[in-house]
């Protein structure tokens, strides 16, 4: 997640750091919101030259389990589908939103897969994969979909081959735990994981969570999905990048 890579330094410029540690891919939120064509024309030859490809998106503000919602959050992905073609990108990760008061939890979570079913279609249209992610209460106090396991029940509901679900390590260690057993049951349905470690969003290898025995699992498991870095490093950028990456295939 590129947005963890030294924000203050020139997009070409994290671009190449990334490349240097290593990875052949990048996920984007919203760094290219104001770009121009050239603009676009620019980091598509910047990441070509790096072997580097555009692996999802991000920056979808529409709620997914707000009923009230659902056709501005439509509208919104609708409009944001341009800029996968434009960085060939093809996946896009959503949130749920937040709980809407006076609607029960089998409401948010009936309407969240209806929205999830409709967004689908529209992306379908244009080969786009979307990825649903869960974000933990301690981060955002008001946010649905808190637990995985519920994450993954949405998914099979929605049944669609287009949709899939990130799983997000650092968010699930925090909200419910029982990372590995999750890894096991539902595989088939995992997109993309993200990796930080708890406490403070750090380094695997700083805090609580066993990347290791994480790694090996996924290895196990035959997931064949990216393995994506969305940590706040506490040293060098590049020598933790780096260090990230050979951990995944020491396991």
């Amino acid at each position: 997640m590129l947005w963890t890579v030294h924000q203050e330094l020139p997009f070409d410029q994290r671009l190449e750091l990334v490349a240097e540690a290593g990875y052949h891919a990048a996920q984007l939120v919203n760094e290219y919101k104001d770009w121009s064509k050239e603009d676009f024309a620019r980091a598509r030859r910047k990441k070509d030259a790096l072997g580097i490809t555009f692996d999802a998106t991000s920056g979808i503000n529409g709620s997914l389990c707000d009923p009230a919602q659902r056709q501005s959050t439509l509208r919104e992905i609708q409009a944001h589908l341009p800029f996968l073609e434009e960085l060939q990108s093809t996946r896009l990760i959503l949130l749920s939103g937040n709980r809407v008061e006076n609607m029960s939890h089998e409401q948010l979570h009936a309407a969240c897969v209806e929205t999830i079913k409709a967004a689908a279609d529209l992306a379908a249209a244009k080969n786009i994969e979307l990825l649903i992610e869960n974000i933990d209460p301690e981060e955002n106090p008001k946010y649905f979909l808190t637990s995985v396991a519920e994450g993954f029940k949405v998914i099979r509901e929605v049944n669609r081959p287009n949709v899939r679900f990130l799983y997000d390590f650092f968010h699930e260690q925090i909200a419910e735990g029982n990372l590995i057993e999750k890894l096991e049951k539902n595989i088939d349905l995992i997109g993309l994981v993200h990796v930080a470690d708890v406490p403070g969003r750090h380094e695997p290898g700083t805090g609580e969570i066993n990347y290791s025995n994480i790694f090996r699992k996924l290895r196990e498991l035959n997931y064949r999905g990216n393995i994506a870095m969305e940590f706040v490093p506490t040293g060098d950028t590049a020598a933790s990048l780096v260090a990230a990456r050979e951990l995944t295939m020491a396991a």
